[in-house]
């Protein structure tokens, strides 16, 4: 079983206590032709790992992108259904800790609320036939202060001491001013009809968007909620189990994460549910791919590897906007790496970013101070030498094999 529920808001916790069991997973798979296979024909051309199930399109699932096997559990209720509709209410990140991205692979769409901007905008790119709407969920239409965590997204929050519980990971956070919408009418201006399943997960302010739900027009087959509070993981469901179980839905299931609701006019569902939460070895999860240039069994490993071969191929010649977003958005995740340790240099910790990026490659001649504005850095020939001297083995300049 798992030690302990994989949430995004507790990933440095749960990651750590699976440490160390995982190595195993590498094993599998190291052909990279097998790999582009799989990425490009589909799922069954590259078993991932042993004991999956069969989908909703007859194959086998193999990879869980949702943080606790939300995905997994789900797609045993729904089995041989090749089509369908969600909405997902915090839906986070399109791909990563995900729970209905699976189903929009299989062939569904629906209607996802994350009002992180930064998170919202990916959607249109990665899943162009969901309906997006970056706004808070709730009882009211209005406005109301969103408390946006840096990095560790999943704690953001409307409740601020979740949003501050992230400082015991270093994390700060800024508060927003967000609209808020029913969920009522968003779904109606979605323009859905018979909704699958509705996931909510808002960090302590399930009963909120639940009170904005018109169960009388819209009745969800299935319902899963996150509910154990952020931080404690101590039950929450409390706050609105009573009101959905007036509302004809009956508990079907719980992950030790999050409680399973069927309809009751959809209660043989409930059936498809093992008694026991799925081991989280079940199928694989894309977290313990890793990143995919550095893993050869990462489906996607053969694509991550020609993207960087010819990214850095082409570095010189990239446009000076496209060159500035790529470092800045660089900088805001760099650390130093364990070559940087060993050399002394420790990355751009501790020192001006734009005077880190020239590197250490002797320069022939008598400079100035580098300038500290990044897009006056873009203009000196040190920086075209650093990206020159990344590019030449890639481009054919110095041929390594």
């Amino acid at each position: 079983m798992h030690d302990a529920p994989h949430v995004a808001e507790h990933h440095l916790v749960a990651r750590q206590q699976r440490a160390g069991g995982s190595d195993d997973r590498w094993r599998h798979g190291n052909d990279q032709l097998a790999a582009l296979s799989w990425a490009v024909s589909g799922r069954t051309a590259r078993p991932l790992i042993a004991g999956g199930h069969t989908s909703t399109t007859g194959e086998m699932m193999q990879l869980s992108y949702a943080q606790n096997l939300e995905d997994y559990h789900l797609d045993l209720m729904f089995a041989g259904q090749p089509t369908g509709t969600y909405v997902d209410v915090g839906g986070g990140h399109p791909v990563a800790d995900n729970v209905s991205f699976w189903f929009y692979l299989e062939g569904w769409r629906g209607l996802v609320v994350e009002p992180q901007q930064a998170l919202a905008d990916i959607y249109a790119h990665v899943r162009p036939r969901d309906h997006t709407v970056s706004c808070l969920a709730g009882r009211a239409d209005g406005e109301a202060q969103f408390h946006v965590v840096d990095k560790l997204h999943g704690f953001s929050s409307t409740v601020r001491e979740h949003a501050q519980a992230a400082a015991e990971f270093g994390a700060a956070f800024t508060t927003v001013t967000k609209p808020v919408r029913t969920l009522a009418a968003l779904i109606a201006e979605a323009g859905l009809g018979t909704i699958d399943f509705l996931k909510i997960d808002v960090e302590g302010a399930e009963a909120d968007v639940l009170a904005g739900m018109d169960f009388e027009r819209h009745r969800p087959r299935v319902l899963l909620l996150e509910a154990v509070a952020p931080g404690s993981m101590a039950d929450a469901s409390a706050a609105w189990e009573r009101d959905l179980l007036d509302k004809g839905y009956r508990f079907a299931f719980f992950d030790r994460l999050n409680r399973f609701y069927v309809a009751d006019e959809a209660k043989d569902l409930a059936a498809r549910l093992p008694e026991e939460p799925a081991p989280w070895d079940k199928v694989q999860h894309l977290w313990d791919c890793g990143r995919a240039p550095d893993r050869p069994t990462h489906p996607d490993h053969v694509l991550a590897r020609t993207l960087m071969e010819g990214f850095f191929a082409i570095l010189p010649a990239l446009e000076p906007a496209l060159l500035r977003r790529i470092i800045e958005r660089g900088l805001e995740g760099v650390r130093p790496s364990s070559s940087d340790v060993a050399l002394g240099t420790g990355g751009t910790e501790g020192s001006d970013p734009p005077a880190a990026l020239l590197g250490s490659a002797e320069f022939p001649r008598p400079t100035t101070p580098p300038p500290t504005d990044l897009a006056a850095l873009l203009e000196t020939d040190q920086l075209r030498a650093a990206l020159g001297r990344i590019a030449c083995m890639y481009d054919g300049g110095h041929l390594l094999e």
